[in-house]
């Protein structure tokens, strides 16, 4: 018995220092099996569009940029600064009567979340975003079109995505397109990312030019979508 004994425990303490539990489940698995418990909590909570700018905005948005575009096309730290820094730069000139930005929200959960999960604004977290940048004239606006919007920044986290998070933003920017009557909405994109095209598409956007470029710090195959509002 002693010895049936001390041979369990001799398991036991193998398997605790492989990273398993005496169940035999690996610290990997756990990990993973807690992530997409915290995945499936968030997923469940109602989600809400807000217009305009909230405290965190900045860094959350350039935040969701730097971790979906490094994993899916290796994008870095030129990448991530580009983001924040036009982004700041357009919340600092932002004008409601011709400009628009609009957040994905979500109540945020309790604190056994992690910290990631809880980076919020006030009492919501940000999960995505949108913006359009609308007409400006003057000296420092070569990158702007008469009568056109840019459709910028467009982007909505792990969690989110499937939700129709990303819909309702699109959507809440086109309609403020359409009632301020701007003919045309464009924006840069590039090769690959199939659900974002899908969304444009659904939408109405048309692929109008493409081209390899490096406006995004690495060189990829760039695309530029319109859409005719008056369509």
């Amino acid at each position: 018995m002693r010895r049936a004994y001390f041979e369990a425990l001799h398991v036991a303490r193998h398997r605790v220092a492989f990273g398993q539990h005496v169940t035999g489940m690996p610290l990997a698995r756990r990990q993973r099996a807690a992530k997409q418990r915290t995945s499936n909590t968030l997923s469940a909570m109602p989600i809400s569009i807000h217009q305009g700018y909230l405290p965190g905005a900045i860094g959350r948005i350039a935040a969701l940029h730097a971790h979906f575009y490094h994993r899916h096309a290796g994008f870095g730290v030129a990448f991530e600064a580009k983001v924040a820094r036009e982004l700041a730069g357009f919340c600092e000139r932002y004008d409601s009567a011709r400009d628009g930005l609009w957040l994905a929200l979500r109540d945020a959960p309790g604190d056994d979340a992690g910290a990631d999960a809880r980076a919020s604004a006030g009492p919501s977290r940000i999960e995505g975003g949108i913006v359009i940048d609308g007409p400006r004239t003057g000296p420092d606006c070569d990158d702007h079109e008469p009568g056109s919007a840019h459709l910028r920044w467009f982007i909505t986290s792990d969690q989110t995505r499937g939700s129709g998070a990303g819909t309702a933003l699109l959507n809440a920017a086109l309609t403020f397109c359409r009632v301020q009557s701007y003919a045309r909405v464009y924006l840069w994109t590039f090769v690959g990312l199939h659900a974002a095209r899908h969304l444009y598409e659904k939408a109405g956007f048309r692929l109008t030019r493409q081209q390899r470029g490096t406006q995004w710090g690495t060189e990829v195959n760039e695309q530029r979508f319109e859409l005719n509002t008056s369509l």
